[in-house]
């Protein structure tokens, strides 16, 4: 039997440890993202949408999941080497590192090559940016220069690791971090529930609209709607399972209220009064304020009979 020949096992070990690389190394990158996006938000991004502290649980998941996994395989494919040094010079090992470094190198390249065309174009090199840039140049770089290393045969077995280590720990200090900048579980738990109350509301405010194309007026309560619209379920508080409150406030004048886990400030798409007309421009609803404190939260809404013309004629 040629010992020299790829097997199933080594195609298999080979491909998944560099399966696991990208994957930490991605996760890792997406987790500093994340961070760096909350600490240091950028000028003009859009930051519209509810969840920002929810952001790090996938690749926080991934992280914890797939990095054992990578220092698995890795120390098993170090170990068929050892067993068997010339199977180092299978044809798998070498195409994987190859295909890794020349991946690192061009996400080194185009670092360095966003970096460059920012500061000549003019555009703000802002904290965010050159942050997000050095993680990049930092992670692809260290990828490079340790499989250069590596498929040069110079990374001993105790250097290994001390690298499985320095990592291991360089990817539990991100996590800390991205839990003491978003919050811990318990806290993206309440953001998740305060998401939820915010897509409630937006129901209850379609099935109102509703209510006054179908009635020509305003439902004077939950019920008075739910009795006429049997077919729609309004929704509940899912954290304290009660009815949302509703005030019919004048002839096409509403609010939703609800009470809130923590402060959201970046729902907005209105900077007014607080009074919201609720128009339409296409399929999507325009001037449609979502921003709230912690506690809580009454959002008032103004019909535009234009936009939402009523089907009853006088």
């Amino acid at each position: 039997m040629d010992t020299n020949k790829a097997s199933a096992k080594d195609f298999f070990l080979h491909l998944g440890a560099m399966v696991g690389l990208y994957t930490v190394a991605v996760s890792f990158i997406n987790l500093l993202f994340k961070v760096i996006n909350k600490a240091f938000p950028e000028v003009g991004a859009s930051v519209y949408g509810w969840g920002a502290g929810s952001e790090i649980s996938l690749p926080v998941a991934t992280l914890i999941v797939f990095f054992p996994i990578f220092v698995f395989l890795s120390r098993m494919v170090h170990k068929i080497y050892i067993e068997n040094p010339a199977k180092k010079d299978l044809a798998i090992r070498k195409w994987l590192t190859y295909i890794t470094l020349f991946v690192a190198g061009i996400a080194l390249a185009g670092d360095l090559v966003t970096v460059l065309y920012k500061f000549l174009d003019g555009q703000d090199l802002t904290a965010a940016f050159f942050l997000k840039a050095l993680t990049v140049l930092l992670v692809a770089g260290i990828v490079f220069w340790f499989y250069i290393q590596d498929i040069r045969d110079k990374v001993s077995a105790s250097s290994r690791k001390i690298w499985s280590m320095g990592v291991g720990i360089i990817i539990l200090v991100a996590i800390i971090l991205g839990f003491s900048v978003l919050g811990s579980p318990q806290s993206q738990r309440l953001i998740r529930y305060d998401n939820q109350k915010v897509t409630d509301l937006q129901n209850i405010q379609y099935q109102v609209i509703s209510y006054w194309q179908m009635n020509g007026k305003l439902p004077t309560s939950l019920s008075d709607m739910s009795a006429a619209q049997p077919y729609n379920i309004i929704p509940k508080d899912p954290q304290s399972q009660t009815t949302y409150e509703y005030q019919k406030t004048d002839v096409m004048d509403f609010n939703l209220c609800a009470e809130f886990n923590k402060e959201n400030m970046t729902n907005n798409l209105y900077y007014g009064d607080g009074m919201v007309r609720v128009g339409i421009k296409g399929n999507i609803i325009q001037n449609d304020n979502w921003n709230h404190p912690a506690g809580r939260a009454c959002f008032s809404r103004v019909i535009d009979p234009v936009a939402f013309p009523t089907q009853v004629r006088g």
